[in-house]
């Protein structure tokens, strides 16, 4: 028998809630007993969400409904402050079935940019595994480091301020994947290498087909097979009774990804580890 008492989250002061009124209107926000949001809609007390379970229910002061939902890690990164252009939900999936991302795993990313790729690696791989990112800029690591807090995500990761262009020595090894996010990903190839176990992925965003075009061919050049390059696209539909059909909404080309996997040529662990 189920304890309904176990299944109930209640909303406390300090917890981050999203605030729901409609696809195109949604407010992810801490709550505290003293703040109210004021919008369109009305005026949303904080208050009255507090002690409520999450899921519930709120009227503004202009009697429009508001559901209190629970963030999850596509809200984080929807809603998250933008340093740089971020790698988006929608080539999430994708990375994570196509590698086998899973919990426990040790990830490297070479890029850190806002956090919004780290935030997805963090939640799938804890709380066993962990993710070791590396940026040069340290107000983009800032920005990062306040995204993976906001999403309790941050203890899962270690950040670190360093270019591994110029690393004669890698700081990790035995890495089940690593992610490049770099205007120019095959620089860092040789060193991703070495930091891969055997068999692991390399993944790499590059917004241009150019850039696609001379990763590929630094994959075959540093020893990688399996080399698979896509592009997603997410095209919503609005489902109505009697009316449903493509929205004007919807994610096009952001960016496409690279991945490949470390193999050895010559069937034998060659000078390239």
């Amino acid at each position: 028998m189920i304890d309904k008492k176990n299944t109930m989250s209640k909303i406390k002061s300090g917890n981050y809630v999203l605030f729901f009124y409609n696809d195109s209107k949604k407010w992810l926000m801490k709550v505290s007993k003293k703040e109210e949001f004021h919008s369109h809609i009305g005026v949303i007390k904080h208050s009255d969400a507090i002690g409520k379970e999450f899921g519930s229910r709120l009227i503004t002061n202009k009697d429009k409904y508001v559901y209190v939902l629970k963030p999850t890690i596509h809200d984080y990164v929807m809603k998250m402050q933008h340093g740089t252009q971020i790698v988006y939900p929608k080539d999430f999936g994708y990375i994570a079935a196509r590698t086998g991302l899973q919990t426990g795993q040790k990830i490297v990313e070479i890029g850190t940019g806002s956090g919004s790729l780290t935030t997805f690696l963090a939640s799938v791989v804890s709380p066993r595994g962990h993710v070791h990112t590396f940026d040069v800029e340290s107000s983009v690591m800032a920005i990062a480091e306040k995204n993976l807090t906001k999403a309790g995500m941050l203890k899962y990761v270690t950040m670190n301020k360093q270019d591994l262009k110029k690393a004669r020595k890698v700081p990790i090894v035995d890495a089940d994947m690593v992610i490049i996010d770099l205007g120019d990903p095959w620089e860092v190839l040789p060193q991703a290498r070495k930091m891969l176990k055997s068999s692991g992925y390399v993944v790499a965003i590059c917004p241009t087909m150019n850039q696609l075009e001379k990763l590929s061919i630094a994959f075959v050049a540093n020893e990688f097979s399996d080399i698979d390059c896509t592009e997603h696209i997410i095209r919503n539909i609005e489902a109505r009774e009697g009316k449903t059909r493509h929205s004007f909404r919807g994610i096009g080309h952001t960016t496409y990804l690279a991945m490949a996997r470390k193999v050895y040529f010559n069937n034998k662990r060659s000078n390239k580890k």
